[in-house]
């Protein structure tokens, strides 16, 4: 799908929460996407999450 189609739609969702459940809403739709979002680029392989834990908690630089 062409990026500036996805922008589009993406816009339109989080006008739509925005509009219709207020601000808790949109920031829960962009939570729930972001977190979707790392999932997704998980079971492509693009990031190991095991990895990204073991950072967060300190035990393996980032580098």
């Amino acid at each position: 799908m062409n990026p500036v189609v996805v922008g589009i739609a993406v816009g339109a969702f989080l006008a739509f929460m925005s509009f219709q459940f207020g601000v808790w809403g949109f920031l829960g739709s962009l939570i729930f996407m972001a977190v979707g979002a790392v999932l997704g680029r998980a079971v492509q392989g693009q990031i190991d999450l095991r990895r990204v834990w073991e950072a967060l908690l300190g035990r393996r630089s980032s580098s």
